[in-house]
Protein backbone atom coordinates (compact mmCIF):
# COMPACT_ATOMS: atom_id res chain seq x y z
CA UNK A 1 0.00 0.00 0.00
CA UNK A 2 0.99 3.59 -0.93
CA UNK A 3 2.21 5.59 1.92
CA UNK A 4 1.99 9.90 2.22
CA UNK A 5 4.08 12.52 2.77
CA UNK A 6 2.32 15.09 3.42
CA UNK A 7 4.23 18.67 3.02
CA UNK A 8 3.50 21.80 4.62
CA UNK A 9 6.56 23.96 6.27
CA UNK A 10 8.81 22.16 4.55
CA UNK A 11 8.33 22.69 0.49
CA UNK A 12 11.85 20.66 -0.27
CA UNK A 13 13.10 17.50 -1.15
CA UNK A 14 16.46 17.47 0.90
CA UNK A 15 17.09 17.36 4.54
CA UNK A 16 13.86 16.29 4.82
CA UNK A 17 13.43 13.39 7.06
CA UNK A 18 9.93 12.98 6.97
CA UNK A 19 9.85 12.57 3.22
CA UNK A 20 13.09 9.99 3.73
CA UNK A 21 10.75 7.85 6.34
CA UNK A 22 7.87 7.78 3.86
CA UNK A 23 9.92 6.84 1.05
CA UNK A 24 11.64 4.09 3.47
CA UNK A 25 8.33 2.61 4.09
CA UNK A 26 7.17 2.41 0.50
CA UNK A 27 10.27 0.90 -0.50
CA UNK A 28 9.62 -1.98 2.27
CA UNK A 29 6.36 -2.53 0.55
CA UNK A 30 7.42 -2.19 -3.02
CA UNK A 31 5.26 0.42 -3.24
CA UNK A 32 4.87 4.69 -3.77
CA UNK A 33 4.48 7.72 -2.02
CA UNK A 34 1.47 10.46 -2.24
CA UNK A 35 3.10 14.07 -2.05
CA UNK A 36 0.38 15.60 -0.93
CA UNK A 37 -0.64 19.33 -0.69
CA UNK A 38 -3.63 20.64 1.38
CA UNK A 39 -4.93 23.99 0.72
CA UNK A 40 -6.24 25.16 4.03
CA UNK A 41 -9.17 27.63 3.87
CA UNK A 42 -8.23 28.92 7.57
CA UNK A 43 -4.37 29.51 6.85
CA UNK A 44 -5.56 31.09 3.14
CA UNK A 45 -7.82 33.27 4.79
CA UNK A 46 -4.81 34.43 7.15
CA UNK A 47 -2.55 35.17 4.60
CA UNK A 48 -1.90 38.10 2.55
CA UNK A 49 -1.73 38.23 -0.99
CA UNK A 50 1.88 38.34 -1.78
CA UNK A 51 1.94 35.55 0.79
CA UNK A 52 -0.16 33.28 -1.51
CA UNK A 53 1.48 34.41 -4.41
CA UNK A 54 4.85 33.22 -3.58
CA UNK A 55 3.58 29.94 -2.48
CA UNK A 56 1.70 29.24 -5.79
CA UNK A 57 5.44 29.78 -6.81
CA UNK A 58 7.04 27.35 -4.80
CA UNK A 59 4.02 25.10 -4.61
CA UNK A 60 4.87 25.19 -8.68
CA UNK A 61 8.65 24.16 -8.10
CA UNK A 62 7.69 21.87 -5.58
CA UNK A 63 5.34 19.66 -8.67
CA UNK A 64 8.23 20.06 -10.60
CA UNK A 65 10.47 18.54 -8.19
CA UNK A 66 8.45 15.59 -8.02
CA UNK A 67 8.09 14.86 -11.88
CA UNK A 68 4.27 16.37 -12.17
CA UNK A 69 3.19 14.44 -8.97
CA UNK A 70 2.53 16.96 -6.02
CA UNK A 71 -1.35 16.11 -5.16
CA UNK A 72 -3.00 19.28 -4.15
CA UNK A 73 -6.44 18.75 -2.46
CA UNK A 74 -8.60 21.74 -1.07
CA UNK A 75 -10.23 21.78 2.50
CA UNK A 76 -9.82 21.09 5.96
CA UNK A 77 -7.29 19.03 6.69
CA UNK A 78 -9.14 16.88 9.17
CA UNK A 79 -11.31 15.85 6.12
CA UNK A 80 -8.82 15.64 2.85
CA UNK A 81 -5.73 13.75 4.95
CA UNK A 82 -7.96 10.76 5.97
CA UNK A 83 -9.65 10.93 2.55
CA UNK A 84 -6.56 10.64 0.83
CA UNK A 85 -5.10 7.96 3.03
CA UNK A 86 -8.71 5.88 2.26
CA UNK A 87 -8.38 6.47 -1.33
CA UNK A 88 -5.18 4.93 -1.82
CA UNK A 89 -5.50 2.48 1.28
CA UNK A 90 -2.29 4.31 3.30
CA UNK A 91 -1.44 3.30 7.35
CA UNK A 92 0.65 5.81 7.65
CA UNK A 93 0.85 9.48 6.60
CA UNK A 94 4.09 11.18 7.31
CA UNK A 95 4.99 14.85 8.10
CA UNK A 96 7.16 17.08 9.81
CA UNK A 97 5.49 18.16 13.34
CA UNK A 98 3.68 21.01 13.59
CA UNK A 99 4.58 23.93 16.29
CA UNK A 100 2.44 26.37 15.80
CA UNK A 101 -0.93 26.72 18.07
CA UNK A 102 -2.87 26.21 14.83
CA UNK A 103 -0.78 23.64 13.49
CA UNK A 104 -1.10 21.62 16.75
CA UNK A 105 -4.59 21.82 17.19
CA UNK A 106 -4.89 20.98 13.71
CA UNK A 107 -2.52 17.92 13.80
CA UNK A 108 -3.98 16.37 16.53
CA UNK A 109 -7.66 16.83 14.79
CA UNK A 110 -5.86 14.90 11.46
CA UNK A 111 -4.55 12.22 13.97
CA UNK A 112 -7.75 11.32 15.34
CA UNK A 113 -9.59 11.18 12.19
CA UNK A 114 -6.60 8.76 10.67
CA UNK A 115 -7.13 6.82 14.23
CA UNK A 116 -10.13 6.24 13.56
CA UNK A 117 -9.82 4.89 9.84
CA UNK A 118 -6.76 2.41 11.17
CA UNK A 119 -4.17 4.80 9.79
CA UNK A 120 -1.39 6.36 12.01
CA UNK A 121 0.01 10.47 11.53
CA UNK A 122 3.81 9.78 11.97
CA UNK A 123 5.69 13.19 12.76
CA UNK A 124 9.45 13.12 12.14
CA UNK A 125 11.11 16.00 12.92
CA UNK A 126 10.54 19.90 12.64
CA UNK A 127 10.68 22.86 11.03
CA UNK A 128 14.17 24.21 13.45
CA UNK A 129 16.89 22.85 14.14
CA UNK A 130 15.81 22.28 17.94
CA UNK A 131 12.17 21.44 18.35
CA UNK A 132 10.15 23.78 20.40
CA UNK A 133 9.46 22.84 23.54
CA UNK A 134 12.60 20.52 24.18
CA UNK A 135 15.14 22.81 25.92
CA UNK A 136 14.69 23.52 29.61
CA UNK A 137 16.17 25.65 32.45
CA UNK A 138 17.83 23.85 35.59
CA UNK A 139 14.43 24.27 37.25
CA UNK A 140 12.50 22.36 34.37
CA UNK A 141 10.94 25.15 33.06
CA UNK A 142 10.77 26.99 29.44
CA UNK A 143 13.69 29.75 29.09
CA UNK A 144 12.61 33.33 29.70
CA UNK A 145 15.31 34.88 28.12
CA UNK A 146 17.40 34.26 25.13
CA UNK A 147 20.59 34.87 26.10
CA UNK A 148 20.89 31.40 28.44
CA UNK A 149 18.59 30.17 25.88
CA UNK A 150 21.13 30.06 22.83
CA UNK A 151 23.94 28.74 25.42
CA UNK A 152 21.60 25.40 25.83
CA UNK A 153 20.80 25.92 22.33
CA UNK A 154 24.46 25.73 21.11
CA UNK A 155 24.99 22.87 23.61
CA UNK A 156 22.27 20.48 22.43
CA UNK A 157 23.39 20.97 18.94
CA UNK A 158 21.34 19.27 16.18
CA UNK A 159 21.22 16.73 13.73
CA UNK A 160 23.43 16.63 10.73
CA UNK A 161 21.70 17.37 7.40
CA UNK A 162 19.35 14.89 6.46
CA UNK A 163 20.16 13.45 2.84
CA UNK A 164 18.23 13.68 -0.40
CA UNK A 165 16.91 10.86 -1.27
CA UNK A 166 18.18 9.63 -4.59
CA UNK A 167 14.78 8.65 -5.83
CA UNK A 168 11.47 8.57 -4.47
CA UNK A 169 8.57 6.22 -6.37
CA UNK A 170 6.04 9.35 -6.81
CA UNK A 171 2.30 8.11 -6.71
CA UNK A 172 -0.20 9.42 -9.62
CA UNK A 173 -3.37 10.65 -8.44
CA UNK A 174 -5.91 13.00 -9.36
CA UNK A 175 -5.04 16.59 -8.09
CA UNK A 176 -6.82 19.97 -7.81
CA UNK A 177 -3.78 21.62 -9.46
CA UNK A 178 -1.49 24.03 -7.99
CA UNK A 179 -3.71 27.60 -6.84
CA UNK A 180 -3.63 30.02 -9.30
CA UNK A 181 -1.97 33.16 -7.56
CA UNK A 182 -4.01 36.27 -6.39
CA UNK A 183 -2.77 39.39 -8.06
CA UNK A 184 -0.16 41.78 -6.25
CA UNK A 185 2.14 43.87 -7.74
CA UNK A 186 4.47 42.95 -4.95
CA UNK A 187 7.93 41.88 -6.62
CA UNK A 188 8.26 38.66 -5.45
CA UNK A 189 12.01 36.96 -5.08
CA UNK A 190 12.45 33.53 -6.57
CA UNK A 191 10.61 30.78 -5.03
CA UNK A 192 11.17 26.87 -4.17
CA UNK A 193 14.18 24.41 -2.87
CA UNK A 194 16.62 25.72 -6.07
CA UNK A 195 16.10 29.16 -5.69
CA UNK A 196 16.78 28.89 -1.78
CA UNK A 197 20.16 27.12 -2.06
CA UNK A 198 21.17 29.56 -4.91
CA UNK A 199 20.41 32.34 -2.97
CA UNK A 200 21.98 30.91 0.38
CA UNK A 201 25.33 30.15 -2.01
CA UNK A 202 25.39 33.90 -3.20
CA UNK A 203 25.48 35.06 0.67
CA UNK A 204 27.82 33.33 1.81
CA UNK A 205 30.15 34.01 -0.91
CA UNK A 206 29.53 37.50 -1.20
CA UNK A 207 27.96 39.14 2.25
CA UNK A 208 28.75 36.34 5.41
CA UNK A 209 32.21 37.69 5.87
CA UNK A 210 30.86 41.61 6.86
CA UNK A 211 27.91 40.47 8.22
CA UNK A 212 28.22 41.35 11.93
CA UNK A 213 29.16 45.35 11.03
CA UNK A 214 26.98 45.44 7.63
CA UNK A 215 23.82 43.67 8.69
CA UNK A 216 22.15 46.88 10.56
CA UNK A 217 22.90 48.60 6.97
CA UNK A 218 19.10 49.26 5.00
CA UNK A 219 21.20 50.92 2.70
CA UNK A 220 23.96 47.93 1.60
CA UNK A 221 21.31 45.27 1.15
CA UNK A 222 23.68 42.30 2.31
CA UNK A 223 21.62 40.59 4.42
CA UNK A 224 20.88 37.05 3.88
CA UNK A 225 16.97 37.50 2.96
CA UNK A 226 16.79 33.70 3.95
CA UNK A 227 13.51 34.47 5.91
CA UNK A 228 11.14 33.50 3.30
CA UNK A 229 12.71 30.10 2.58
CA UNK A 230 12.72 29.59 5.69
CA UNK A 231 9.35 30.61 6.23
CA UNK A 232 8.05 28.21 3.42
CA UNK A 233 10.61 25.42 4.15
CA UNK A 234 12.42 25.44 1.16
CA UNK A 235 15.72 24.87 2.98
CA UNK A 236 15.86 23.76 6.48
CA UNK A 237 17.65 25.66 9.03
CA UNK A 238 19.56 22.55 10.35
CA UNK A 239 21.64 23.11 6.53
CA UNK A 240 22.24 26.51 7.21
CA UNK A 241 24.01 25.48 10.53
CA UNK A 242 26.19 23.12 8.55
CA UNK A 243 27.10 25.42 6.38
CA UNK A 244 27.81 28.06 8.71
CA UNK A 245 30.41 25.46 10.95
CA UNK A 246 31.56 24.99 7.50
CA UNK A 247 32.43 28.62 6.73
CA UNK A 248 34.10 28.98 10.38
CA UNK A 249 36.59 26.84 10.26
CA UNK A 250 39.62 28.26 10.66
CA UNK A 251 37.64 31.35 10.20
CA UNK A 252 39.20 34.12 12.67
CA UNK A 253 38.52 37.82 13.09
CA UNK A 254 35.50 39.56 11.47
CA UNK A 255 34.99 36.58 9.54
CA UNK A 256 34.65 34.36 12.19
CA UNK A 257 32.47 37.13 14.15
CA UNK A 258 29.82 37.53 11.41
CA UNK A 259 29.45 33.72 11.40
CA UNK A 260 28.34 33.63 15.41
CA UNK A 261 25.84 36.35 14.83
CA UNK A 262 24.49 34.76 11.89
CA UNK A 263 23.86 31.63 14.20
CA UNK A 264 22.58 33.66 17.09
CA UNK A 265 19.61 34.84 14.46
CA UNK A 266 19.12 31.15 13.83
CA UNK A 267 18.95 30.76 17.61
CA UNK A 268 16.56 34.09 17.81
CA UNK A 269 14.41 32.38 15.20
CA UNK A 270 14.38 29.33 17.35
CA UNK A 271 13.88 31.42 20.61
CA UNK A 272 10.57 32.65 19.69
CA UNK A 273 9.32 29.36 17.94
CA UNK A 274 10.05 27.93 21.45
CA UNK A 275 8.11 30.86 23.47
CA UNK A 276 4.96 30.49 21.56
CA UNK A 277 5.42 27.06 22.64
CA UNK A 278 4.90 27.30 25.67
CA UNK A 279 2.90 30.60 25.41
CA UNK A 280 0.57 30.06 22.65
CA UNK A 281 -1.88 32.90 23.15
CA UNK A 282 1.09 34.98 22.57
CA UNK A 283 -0.05 35.50 18.64
CA UNK A 284 -2.23 38.07 19.88
CA UNK A 285 -1.96 38.30 23.88
CA UNK A 286 0.76 40.64 25.84
CA UNK A 287 3.19 38.12 27.65
CA UNK A 288 3.45 40.86 30.29
CA UNK A 289 1.92 44.90 30.61
CA UNK A 290 4.00 47.36 29.33
CA UNK A 291 1.94 50.31 29.81
CA UNK A 292 -1.68 50.83 31.35
CA UNK A 293 -4.69 49.80 29.12
CA UNK A 294 -5.57 53.50 29.04
CA UNK A 295 -2.29 54.51 26.72
CA UNK A 296 -3.18 53.30 23.99
CA UNK A 297 -4.61 55.55 21.13
CA UNK A 298 -8.44 54.92 19.74
CA UNK A 299 -11.06 55.78 17.71
CA UNK A 300 -10.92 57.91 14.76
CA UNK A 301 -7.65 59.71 15.84
CA UNK A 302 -5.92 56.28 15.80
CA UNK A 303 -7.05 55.10 12.93
CA UNK A 304 -5.90 57.71 10.91
CA UNK A 305 -2.86 58.01 12.40
CA UNK A 306 -2.22 53.73 11.67
CA UNK A 307 -3.32 54.22 8.23
CA UNK A 308 -0.75 57.33 7.74
CA UNK A 309 1.96 54.44 8.99
CA UNK A 310 0.97 51.68 6.85
CA UNK A 311 1.21 54.14 3.78
CA UNK A 312 4.71 55.36 4.78
CA UNK A 313 3.34 58.89 5.59
CA UNK A 314 4.43 59.76 8.75
CA UNK A 315 7.05 62.65 7.88
CA UNK A 316 9.67 60.15 9.47
CA UNK A 317 11.88 59.58 6.07
CA UNK A 318 13.30 56.43 7.88
CA UNK A 319 9.94 54.72 8.82
CA UNK A 320 7.74 56.06 5.50
CA UNK A 321 11.01 54.38 3.31
CA UNK A 322 10.62 51.01 5.61
CA UNK A 323 6.53 51.22 5.04
CA UNK A 324 7.15 51.79 1.43
CA UNK A 325 9.43 49.11 1.04
CA UNK A 326 6.99 46.65 2.35
CA UNK A 327 4.41 47.60 0.30
CA UNK A 328 7.07 46.95 -2.35
CA UNK A 329 8.50 43.82 -1.94
CA UNK A 330 6.76 42.21 1.34
CA UNK A 331 10.24 42.23 2.55
CA UNK A 332 11.58 44.93 5.25
CA UNK A 333 15.10 45.95 6.23
CA UNK A 334 14.97 44.01 10.10
CA UNK A 335 16.39 47.46 11.41
CA UNK A 336 13.87 49.14 9.61
CA UNK A 337 11.50 46.63 10.86
CA UNK A 338 12.28 47.47 14.53
CA UNK A 339 12.71 51.23 13.78
CA UNK A 340 8.86 51.07 12.59
CA UNK A 341 7.50 49.18 15.13
CA UNK A 342 8.75 51.66 17.71
CA UNK A 343 7.34 54.47 16.14
CA UNK A 344 4.08 52.89 15.53
CA UNK A 345 3.50 51.54 19.35
CA UNK A 346 5.73 54.22 21.33
CA UNK A 347 4.86 57.01 19.21
CA UNK A 348 1.35 56.68 17.99
CA UNK A 349 0.49 54.46 21.00
CA UNK A 350 -0.89 52.07 18.90
CA UNK A 351 -1.40 48.44 20.30
CA UNK A 352 1.34 45.95 18.58
CA UNK A 353 -1.52 43.99 17.82
CA UNK A 354 -2.63 46.10 14.73
CA UNK A 355 1.09 46.67 13.57
CA UNK A 356 1.55 42.94 13.57
CA UNK A 357 -1.71 42.71 11.87
CA UNK A 358 -0.62 44.55 8.64
CA UNK A 359 2.57 42.90 8.46
CA UNK A 360 1.36 39.41 8.36
CA UNK A 361 -0.66 40.72 5.38
CA UNK A 362 1.97 41.94 3.58
CA UNK A 363 5.06 40.36 4.38
CA UNK A 364 6.04 37.63 2.20
CA UNK A 365 8.46 35.68 4.96
CA UNK A 366 5.40 36.61 7.12
CA UNK A 367 5.58 33.90 10.24
CA UNK A 368 3.56 33.21 13.06
CA UNK A 369 6.44 33.13 15.84
CA UNK A 370 8.51 35.61 14.47
CA UNK A 371 6.66 38.48 13.48
CA UNK A 372 4.15 38.10 16.94
CA UNK A 373 7.05 37.62 19.24
CA UNK A 374 9.59 40.44 16.92
CA UNK A 375 6.52 43.00 17.30
CA UNK A 376 6.23 42.12 21.10
CA UNK A 377 10.29 42.31 21.59
CA UNK A 378 9.63 46.08 20.24
CA UNK A 379 7.04 46.54 22.69
CA UNK A 380 8.55 45.40 25.64
CA UNK A 381 5.24 43.03 26.27
CA UNK A 382 7.90 40.04 25.35
CA UNK A 383 10.32 37.59 26.85
CA UNK A 384 12.49 40.58 27.33
CA UNK A 385 15.37 41.42 30.03
CA UNK A 386 16.25 44.76 29.02
CA UNK A 387 15.98 46.73 31.96
CA UNK A 388 14.54 50.01 30.02
CA UNK A 389 11.68 50.98 28.10
CA UNK A 390 13.27 50.47 24.12
CA UNK A 391 12.14 53.63 22.18
CA UNK A 392 13.85 53.92 18.82
CA UNK A 393 14.90 57.39 17.91
CA UNK A 394 13.89 57.84 13.61
CA UNK A 395 16.14 60.45 13.12
CA UNK A 396 19.08 58.49 15.21
CA UNK A 397 18.46 55.29 13.45
CA UNK A 398 18.41 56.72 10.51
CA UNK A 399 22.07 58.99 10.11
CA UNK A 400 23.27 55.56 12.08
CA UNK A 401 22.31 53.48 10.01
CA UNK A 402 21.53 55.18 6.60
CA UNK A 403 24.08 57.88 6.95
CA UNK A 404 24.13 58.76 3.52
CA UNK A 405 20.61 58.40 3.08
CA UNK A 406 20.72 56.13 0.52
CA UNK A 407 17.95 53.73 1.48
CA UNK A 408 15.18 56.48 1.71
CA UNK A 409 16.25 58.34 -1.09
CA UNK A 410 15.26 54.80 -2.93
CA UNK A 411 11.94 54.50 -0.98
CA UNK A 412 11.14 58.05 -1.63
CA UNK A 413 11.40 59.99 -4.47
CA UNK A 414 9.68 62.95 -2.69
CA UNK A 415 13.57 63.12 -1.15
CA UNK A 416 15.91 62.17 -3.51
CA UNK A 417 16.68 65.93 -4.48
CA UNK A 418 18.37 66.36 -0.65
CA UNK A 419 21.48 65.23 0.00
CA UNK A 420 23.54 63.23 2.18
CA UNK A 421 21.87 62.51 5.85
CA UNK A 422 19.85 66.03 5.78
CA UNK A 423 17.31 64.04 3.93
CA UNK A 424 16.47 62.14 7.57
CA UNK A 425 14.89 65.77 8.67
CA UNK A 426 13.35 67.25 5.74
CA UNK A 427 11.68 69.87 8.14
CA UNK A 428 15.20 71.47 8.85
CA UNK A 429 15.64 72.14 5.18
CA UNK A 430 15.72 76.06 4.51
CA UNK A 431 11.96 75.79 3.17
CA UNK A 432 10.59 72.98 4.32
CA UNK A 433 9.56 69.38 3.58
CA UNK A 434 10.00 69.46 -0.58
CA UNK A 435 6.67 69.45 -2.32
CA UNK A 436 4.26 66.05 -1.52
CA UNK A 437 6.73 64.85 0.98
CA UNK A 438 4.25 65.91 4.95
CA UNK A 439 5.68 67.31 7.89
CA UNK A 440 6.33 64.94 11.15
CA UNK A 441 2.85 64.00 12.35
CA UNK A 442 4.03 63.81 16.00
CA UNK A 443 6.88 65.19 17.95
CA UNK A 444 8.74 62.33 18.68
CA UNK A 445 10.66 63.66 21.52
CA UNK A 446 7.33 64.51 23.00
CA UNK A 447 5.55 61.19 22.29
CA UNK A 448 8.88 59.81 23.96
CA UNK A 449 8.40 61.46 27.21
CA UNK A 450 4.39 60.36 27.15
CA UNK A 451 5.31 56.60 26.36
CA UNK A 452 8.01 56.89 29.41
CA UNK A 453 5.39 58.35 31.93
CA UNK A 454 2.51 55.68 31.03
CA UNK A 455 5.40 52.84 31.34
CA UNK A 456 6.35 54.40 34.87
CA UNK A 457 2.17 53.81 35.41
CA UNK A 458 2.17 50.36 34.15
CA UNK A 459 0.50 47.44 35.88
CA UNK A 460 2.80 45.31 38.54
Amino acid sequence: MPTICWFRRDLRLGDHPALLAAVAQARADDDEVVALYVVDPVLQHSAGAPRLAYLAASLRALDEATGGRLVVRHGRADHVVPEAAREVGATSVHVSAATEPYGRRRDDAVAAALAAGGAALVRTGSPYAVAPGRLRTGQDGPYQVFTPFRRAWLDHGWHAPAPRPGSVPWATLPSDGVPDAPPTDVRLPDAGEHAAHARWRAFLRDDLDGYDVDRDRPDLDVTSRMSVHLKHGEIHPRTMLADLAAAGTGATGRAAESVATYRSELAWREFHADVLWHSPDATRRSLRPAVPDDAWATGAAADDALTAWTEGRTGYPLVDAGMRQLRAEGWMHNRVRMVVASFLVKDLHIPWQRGADHFMAWLVDGDVPQNQLNWQWVAGTGRDAAPYFRIFNPVTQGRRFDPDGAYVRRWLPELRGVPGAAVHEPWRLPDGPPPGYPDPMVDHAHEREVALADHARRPT
